[in-house]
């Protein structure tokens, strides 16, 4: 069981564990197994948007040490904490499956240090129950995102691809922080104000491309992407429970599994959405059909890539590519 919730207005998700901005447990480049690899560092926090500079942070002790269980969760705590928080992550590597994560002693280890931690919830990353409760410490803070949305145990665990995601965790981060250092609470205030800011590109080409391609028919491997989907007003054909199966990791039904090599060799979509983190016989079968068929494809990933050093670098990168591919 994870530490008590902390139910307050702007906590009212964050549970009480510390790591540091400079790591991120991960498998290592080109890793395709689950990994104990080791801890690596965090994104470094972008420049801030041309405006004022606001308050510079109070050196008020130690810098706080973050836990994102996943790496666009650590980004965000880097870019809020700032010069204050040492920000890393669990799950980083592109090439591995996330539900197949296996905690090393490093891995642990980090957890055991963290004084902020966020964790997705929805069952993404389970793991984090034994280990937050292998080290329980009264001044940590955990922020569940499943928790802070008010989101079942049973809807689509990629909660980071709603756009309304992102800015409710940088304030209950935020809020966090000032509760761990209230000394930085103007400066914590100034960075999250920062980092929503810097969303608003992400918010804007959904808006754009809703406004274009709303009703389009596209296909999915599995809803990685299904709240940007939803969004964007994008018409989802492929069998839901071909997308359940896929996601569970079982055999879609034969019914299905032909309902969606039709829609790609009829060409009755204009997009396959496909998941590039992980893939299976089957799904790599689906993308190349989609190729042959002239069906344009375009990957979304669990993780940020190591391509990008941002979420909002990633994000507008995919969207960039979904929009290129809808013109067509």
């Amino acid at each position: 069981m994870r530490d008590a919730s902390v139910r307050d207005h702007a906590l009212r998700c964050l549970r009480g564990v510390p790591i540091g901005l400079a790591l991120t447990v991960c498998t290592g480049p080109g890793a395709a197994t689950p990994t104990t690899a080791p801890v690596t560092t965090a994104p470094a926090a972008p420049s801030a948007p041309a405006a004022t500079a606001g308050p510079a942070p109070v050196n008020s002790g130690p810098t706080i040490a973050a836990l994102g269980t996943e790496n666009f969760y650590a980004d965000l705590l880097a870019q809020v904490g700032g010069a204050r928080v040492k920000a890393s992550s669990l799950l980083n590597d592109p090439n591995a499956d996330p539900h197949e994560f296996e905690a090393s002693p490093r891995a642990a280890q980090a957890v055991a240090d963290s004084r902020l931690v966020i964790v997705n919830g929805v069952g993404f990353d389970d793991f984090m129950d034994k280990l937050l409760a292998a080290s329980p410490r009264p001044d940590r803070v955990v922020i569940d995102v499943q928790d802070l949305l008010g989101r079942r145990d049973d809807v689509n665990a990629h909660l980071w691809y709603d756009p309304a995601t992102m800015p409710k965790v940088a304030d209950a981060a935020a809020a966090a922080l000032m509760r761990l250092d209230p000394e930085n609470g103007a400066y914590f205030a100034a960075q999250k104000d920062r980092y929503v800011a810097s969303l608003k590109p992400i918010g804007d080409k959904v808006a754009a491309l809703k406004a274009t391609y709303a009703g389009a028919p596209v296909a999915l491997t599995e809803p990685v992407a299904g709240y940007l989907t939803e969004a964007i007003g994008l018409r989802v054909l492929t069998p839901p429970a071909f997308q359940e199966a896929i996601e569970a990791g079982t055999d879609p039904a034969p019914a299905d599994v032909a309902a969606e090599r039709d829609l790609l060799t009829g060409k009755n979509v204009k997009v396959l959405l496909y998941n590039s983190q992980v893939a299976t016989p089957l799904t790599k079968d689906i993308r190349e059909l989609a190729e042959r068929s002239g069906v344009p494809v375009v990957g979304f990933a669990e993780t940020i890539p190591p391509a990008f050093t941002t979420f909002q670098e990633w994000q507008l990168a995919q969207l960039d590519e979904l929009e290129k591919a809808l013109a067509k």
